[in-house]
């Protein structure tokens, strides 16, 4: 896998690559959201609306991508792209923090990142897709 960061007369970038090439198997992983494995919603509004934990959605969100990946046998240095979905731009600093545990930040996936009005949930904060390209 290539990885093409930020190639001659590219903007800077904060944690994603311009452009990755790669050949081998597609994986393709549905959008992710805070759900643990039973289905129950991880960092929404607790008792008496509390605020949600962003930062809880997101990890639960990689885990989940993680899970997937493994699943169809690839692994987070098989991730070529990420699609990131947030409910709020507040959220990003966190998004990134995150992010950054589990990529190789030194051979980041390209990434797109789209502020949404709302996610299926309404307690949803973030979304998360991947593409990874498996060699060999």
């Amino acid at each position: 896998m290539q990885h093409h960061i930020r190639p001659a007369g590219m903007p800077p970038v904060n944690g994603y690559s311009h452009a990755v090439a790669a050949v081998g198997t597609l994986v393709a992983v549905s959008g992710q959201v805070p759900l643990d494995a039973s289905g129950a919603l991880v960092g929404g509004r607790g008792p008496a609306g509390t605020p949600a934990d962003p930062e809880a959605q997101v990890r639960q969100v990689f885990e989940n991508l993680g899970a997937a990946l493994t699943a169809a046998g690839a692994g987070w240095n098989d991730v070529a792209k990420l699609t990131v979905f947030l409910t709020d731009l507040a959220d990003l600093p966190i998004f990134r923090a995150v992010r950054d545990e589990f990529v190789d930040t030194g051979r980041p996936p390209a990434c797109s990142l789209v502020q949404v009005a709302a996610l299926v949930h309404p307690e949803f904060r973030v979304e998360i897709d991947a593409l990874a390209v498996v060699s060999g």
